[in-house]
């Protein structure tokens, strides 16, 4: 296994520009949803975005596909949870607010951290880090609580959203701990892509009628989280993962809460109170201490 650098600043760009990609993402979904069943929409956005992965390959990375049956477990394995994370988040974001999914679903690092603390050399929790890992825990459940917030959510979509952050976590550990991680990111992005093209639009008929009265509004929303997020952004976010640290590119998705909170009250009317906002404080600070060193 090749020893990850340390973050530096253009890593740190492309985290931010990442971060502020997923977060629009959110209320991206929440919009398609009203168009198209959340599990048929995000079958669609495999559909696409393997589409737009294979077109680049063709274009301008030939090769970068070599290999990539070498290590068919971990590239499954890839597919499986990448599927039954989009599922558990697109019927979270149909179910609760963007607001309270985006909160519990970046709590990804914490459950990266304690999985990275037992399976990945060099990235033991210290003092700090465990502080960090039990403000960001507090200020999740505090959010949750929230009485304003939880008047205009969902339990189940809040379950669904903390399911879908661990399984975002169990990915990125794939990537580091099997043959996977000798991919290139295109191979590694296209194992998510297909499996779940596949899987998803199987299984979609099974949560009820796969469309919404969809429009024009709908469809490019399901156009631009299949060509620039999961096309591009999420080939982004793997080929940052195979040059850094672990947890030092997991520390960068405190921006995608405190961005999609934002978004989810400036365009969707969320409501967001002190409490919440104290809330999504202390997951941002949580985060932090947990990649500090």
């Amino acid at each position: 296994m090749s020893e990850r650098r340390s973050m530096d600043m253009a890593g740190a760009s492309g985290l931010v520009m990442f971060s502020a990609l997923l977060a629009f993402n959110q209320v991206v979904i929440k919009i398609t949803n009203a168009g198209f069943s959340p599990v048929f929409a995000a079958g669609l956005r495999s559909v696409l975005g393997a589409v737009v992965l294979l077109a680049w390959v063709a274009l301008r990375k030939r090769g970068a596909l070599r290999g990539m049956w070498q290590s068919i477990g971990g590239g499954l394995l890839l597919g499986l949870l990448f599927s039954a994370e989009f599922v558990m988040l697109f019927q979270a974001l149909d179910l609760t607010t963007v607001s309270r999914a985006s909160i519990v679903f970046y709590s990804m690092p914490v459950w990266l951290a304690l999985a990275a603390h037992l399976l990945l050399p060099g990235e033991r929790l210290s003092a700090v880090r465990l502080a960090g890992l039990l403000l960001a825990m507090a200020g999740v459940a505090w959010a949750l609580w929230d009485p304003r917030s939880r008047s205009a959510g969902d339990w189940h979509g809040d379950l669904m959203a903390l399911a879908a952050a661990i399984l975002w976590a169990g990915i990125a550990l794939t990537v580091r701990v099997t043959r996977a991680s000798e991919m290139s990111a295109e191979a590694q992005l296209l194992w998510q892509q297909l499996p779940s093209a596949v899987l998803l639009l199987l299984i979609a008929p099974l949560f009820g009628p796969l469309l919404r009265a969809p429009g024009a509004l709908h469809i490019a929303g399901l156009g631009f989280q299949g060509v620039i997020v999961v096309g591009f952004g999420f080939l982004a976010w793997l080929s940052l993962m195979k040059r850094y640290r672990a947890s030092d590119v997991a520390a960068f998705s405190f921006l995608s809460p405190v961005l999609a909170v934002g978004l989810g009250w400036l365009l969707l009317d969320e409501p967001v109170g002190p409490q919440f906002l104290g809330a999504l404080v202390l997951v941002a600070l949580g985060i932090v201490l947990i990649n500090r060193r």
